[in-house]
Parts: structure tokens; C-alpha cells; sequence
């Protein structure tokens, strides 16, 4: 138990603010993404091309669990997480699910200049971004305990804020 997982779309702020919070409270952190390239010895987009979404997703699903195994970590998910319902399920069982938001305006603006976004590559627009967070919404905020708008935050400001809403 103890884990708080950082979920929300790309760009939300999940990687920024689990690096602050782990030191806040001391806890250990994984990224999600990170550690799948590191267990996986290739880049997410690889595993895309070469096995598919779905294959990428078991990855994920296994994470999660060992994860809620590990305990007391801070967690930044991969913006897709919430796609697999037993996933939501793993998560609240070891911890409580941080639903990080911003505005597709915001969204964008963090990650425009990036190129290893798999899902975004060819669409780089602010439509394109409001259209698939809209598809994940409700997924997001199904599985979330709390709910933290970043928009017009700085970091010590989410982290306050997270660190209230879990006591």
C-alpha cells in the first residue's frame, strides 16, 4: 500500500511532479515509460512498431502489479494506463490514483517540441490533443481518487495541494 500514482495525458505534469514529490516525502519513484524502455532495452516507439499497442499494454499491466508489490513509491504513469480497467483496479489496490489535469491549450504548449510521443507523432495540434484527452477523460477521472488542475501552477504549488487532498 502507500503507492500514489500520477496519472493524466501527456504533458499533464506527471514526471515533473512525481520527481518533486519523491523528495517531499521520501519515497522511491518509477517511471513508467522509463522503466519499460530500461526493462525492454528498446524505446516505447520501437515497441509500438515492432509488437503493437496490445503488446505494449501487457508491459504496462505487469508493471503496475509489481509495482503495488514494491510499495510506498511515487508513480508517474504512462498517459494510457487508465485504457485497461484491471489496471485501475491494481493501482487502488496498493495506493491512490492522482489525476494531474491541464487544458489541451497547456497540454500542447508542454509538448510540442518533443518527439518521442508515439501516439501524437503526425498530429501535433491542439485539436488532435483535445480530441484523444476527450476519449480518455472519463477514464481518468473514473479512476482517480483526487483531482489536481495544473494549469497555472507551479510545481511546489501541485505538490501542496496533492500532499492536503492525501491526508
Amino acid at each position: 500500500m502507500n503507492n500514489i500514482f500520477l496519472i493524466g495525458f501527456m504533458g499533464a505534469g506527471k514526471s515533473t511532479i512525481a520527481a518533486r514529490l519523491k523528495d517531499k516525502l521520501s519515497m522511491a519513484l518509477v517511471e513508467m515509460d522509463a522503466r519499460i524502455v530500461e526493462e525492454q532495452g528498446m524505446p516505447i516507439t520501437e515497441i509500438f512498431a515492432k509488437y503493437g499497442e496490445p503488446h505494449f499494454r501487457d508491459i504496462e499491466s505487469a508493471l503496475v502489479v509489481a509495482i503495488g508489490d514494491e510499495g510506498n513509491t511515487i508513480v508517474s504513469c504512462g498517459g494510457g494506463v487508465v485504457v485497461r480497467p484491471e489496471n485501475t483496479a491494481n493501482m487502488k489496490k496498493s495506493g491512490k490514483i492522482v489525476f494531474l489535469c491541464a487544458t489541451p491549450e497547456t497540454i500542447y504548449e508542454r509538448v510540442k517540441d518533443n518527439t518521442d510521443r508515439p501516439i501524437l507523432n503526425g498530429n501535433m495540434n491542439v485539436e488532435f490533443i483535445a480530441q484523444l484527452m476527450e476519449k480518455r477523460r472519463a477514464l481518468y477521472e473514473e479512476a482517480a481518487d483526487i483531482r489536481i488542475d495544473t494549469d497555472g501552477k507551479n510545481v511546489e504549488e501541485i505538490c501542496d495541494e496533492i500532499i492536503a487532498a492525501l491526508n
